[in-house]
């Protein structure tokens, strides 16, 4: 059931698309500037940078499946194969199973939903992103009554993923909620970002995003 989370927050509150996609060059500029939050960087914006273009937004970046290095997501992500992509659910679920992603857009409600965010890294802004609640997917598939935590593990494809030839982490990566974190209407997964689709090194075809 979408559209059970009503937003206080509006695009005019967001964090304007030119300061997005110019955060990288913002924290080479000086890494403190993150710590005025989002108003810091519409003021940052409004002095007159150039705006990046959309590549520039998928430069920086953390995915070690395709290596430790900031830019190497996008340097190698373009190996990933997201069509078609099936998302396999099971344990406590009443129809486990495998779940093309095509099966799950025809049923989920795609919403805009903006958060603001605010990085370990020091800097900070409001996304706009476009996905559904995780609680849909969850009860398509059917938790069962007793179930207390819902665990991800990701998808290991050594030879599209460079990064995990190398043991920086035990690979496939596992990561996990509680139920009721993973059914709070805040708990989404996302689709897209800016009205945009999601590119592979940024997360492709869906991150789960846990405000």
């Amino acid at each position: 059931m979408a559209y059970r989370w009503k937003n206080t927050l509006t695009r005019a509150d967001a964090t304007p698309y030119e300061a997005y996609v110019n955060r990288r060059q913002l924290m080479g500029g000086a890494i403190g500037l993150g710590l005025v939050g989002a108003a810091g960087m519409a003021r940052a914006e409004d002095e007159a940078l150039v705006p990046n273009s959309w590549d520039d937004i998928t430069q920086y970046n953390n995915f070690y499946e395709f290596g430790t290095g900031k830019g190497d997501p996008a340097k190698n992500a373009h190996m990933l194969t997201t069509e078609p992509w099936t998302v396999v659910i099971d344990g406590m679920v009443d129809a486990p199973g495998d779940y093309s992603m095509a099966q799950i857009m025809e049923t989920m409600t795609i919403e805009e939903r903006i958060y603001r965010l605010r990085c370990v890294e020091a800097w900070s802004m409001v996304v706009p992103w476009n996905g559904f609640e995780l609680a849909d997917l969850l009860n398509l598939a059917g938790v069962q009554e007793g179930a207390k935590y819902v665990a991800f593990e990701t998808a290991l494809r050594k030879d599209e993923m460079p990064g995990t030839r190398y043991p920086v982490i035990d690979w496939p990566y596992v990561e996990g909620l509680r139920l009721d974190e993973a059914m709070h209407p805040l708990t989404i997964m996302a689709t897209g970002i800016y009205g945009k689709p999601i590119p592979n090194q940024n997360g492709a075809p869906m991150r789960l995003v846990v405000p």
